[in-house]
């Protein structure tokens, strides 16, 4: 087992819901600086630049099919020097890094498995290796969803072009990647269901090799939990679903599949419910509701989005664009009770879902330093009282300080029973200590 950097769930900010396929270095570096001065404080640490820095022509949150990318000779996706200015005459992203870094940040990029079309066209030779793009490449393993690139063979060649990229990221001072294509592979009917494995096993070894402390990402979801013990071996993060976007059905879909995962977060491993669809998103073009909007998550399903994320533990990466936060949205990201509870606490498991009875109540429980979370969440249309039973996770008739992170309103006094008013799609998300008597 290689030497996890990510000891809690990440947390950060991502370009996509926000730029789509057409960020720049000025709008990373905006970003980068408000998380500088209203986030770092608060463990937020990570900048990630999204899909297609690498195509000069892209605009919107739609991939243009077959247009041209930027490479250099040896088939490496290079920044576009239109969109990022700072990389002309071959630096790359080393710019960009340097100033998040003396931000006190952190800075990650996307990458799509295997090798660009264009280089495997033109022969390009693989750095370190006596062959070339064209003989590593995989032509029946092919993305769905993006024309960019052809899979890898499970080859020697195509070891040393994975070894090249993260040497060349490395070089950058990446210290975050995020992989795309590669989580989930229901399309290819050429190989088995879980057929990227080889690629993912490659890009672990290039990541141990090239010196850098580099997070692993895999996406997209849905991943397969029959894999969870290839993912955890070989990756710090993994999608669990296909994109999450700001709709109460995707958000409703996450119970059932954090109860399905329930268990594996921990140990340098994160199970990725997916980024978090607050503020201002969807800038570029009208993706999953209108363009430019916040986002359509009523308040209360904004706080069960972060209460199941937290309790559960995945990885937080926030999706607006961070300058236009207003109070609230703010207020969700730097909540000190809350962010306690996502890095510290352990043994989050479900103990009472009862929607197959149409009763819409789930409760999550965690254990935490010297306290116990309680997520209580009311997934039906209409407000509703739940009374939680704190009897299987706490000794009974204890008297107990019950504190909800959310609204900071306190209960003294509570034994066995906890009752709260949630609001529809709502929840409330409590800490509870003994009374000191």
């Amino acid at each position: 087992m290689y030497k996890k950097p990510a000891k809690t769930p990440p947390r950060g900010w991502n370009s996509w819901d926000c730029f789509g396929a057409a960020v720049t270095e000025r709008e990373l570096l905006q970003n980068a600086e408000y998380a500088a001065e209203h986030l770092k404080d608060f463990g937020w640490e990570y900048i990630v630049c999204d899909i297609q820095w690498y195509e000069p022509l892209a605009r919107d949150n739609d991939y243009n099919n077959f247009y041209p990318l930027n490479t250099d000779g040896f088939g490496r996706l290079m920044p576009a020097e239109n969109r990022f200015p700072s990389a002309a005459g071959g630096k790359g992203f080393r710019p960009i890094a340097d100033k998040i870094h003396k931000m006190g940040l952190k800075f990650g990029i996307h990458i799509m498995r295997g090798v660009p079309r264009a280089a495997v066209h033109s022969a390009l030779p693989v750095k370190g290796a006596d062959c070339t793009c064209r003989d590593i490449a995989h032509h029946f393993s092919v993305c769905s969803w993006n024309t960019d690139m052809y899979g890898c063979k499970n080859c020697a060649g195509a070891q040393a072009y994975y070894d090249s990229l993260f040497e060349l990221y490395a070089s950058w001072g990446v210290d975050f990647v995020k992989c795309d294509d590669i989580c989930v592979t229901e399309f290819r009917k050429w190989d088995s269901p879980y057929s990227a494995d080889y690629e993912i096993e490659m890009i672990r070894r290039a990541i141990d090799k090239c010196g850098g402390s580099i997070v692993l990402s895999l996406s997209p979801g849905p991943a397969d939990i029959k894999n969870a013990a290839h993912l955890r071996k070989n990756a710090d993060m993994w999608r669990l679903t296909g994109d999450f976007w700001d709709r109460w059905d995707k958000l409703h879909e996450m119970f059932s599949v954090c109860l399905r995962w329930q268990g594996v977060p921990g140990g340098g491993s994160w199970p990725d419910c997916d980024m978090l669809p607050l503020g201002r998103i969807s800038k570029n073009g009208a993706c999953h509701g209108k363009q430019n909007r916040y986002t359509n998550f009523t308040r209360p399903e904004q706080l069960t989005m972060m209460s199941l994320w937290g309790i559960f533990k995945s990885p937080l990466m926030m999706g607006g664009n961070l300058p236009e936060n207003d109070e609230w949205t703010l207020s969700l990201l730097t909540n000190r009770d809350y962010l306690e509870m996502h890095e510290s606490s352990f043994g989050a498991r479900c103990i009472l879902n009862d929607e197959k009875n149409g009763k819409g109540t789930v409760i999550w429980s965690a254990a935490g330093k010297g306290c116990r979370y309680l997520a209580v969440f009311n997934t039906r249309d209409k407000q509703k009282t739940i009374k939680a039973d704190l009897t299987g996770i706490l000794m009974p008739g204890v008297p107990l300080d019950a504190l909800e992170i959310w609204s900071g309103q306190r209960l003294s006094g509570v034994k066995n029973t906890l009752s709260a008013e949630v609001e529809p799609h709502g929840a409330r998300l409590y800490k509870l200590t003994e009374m000191k008597i």
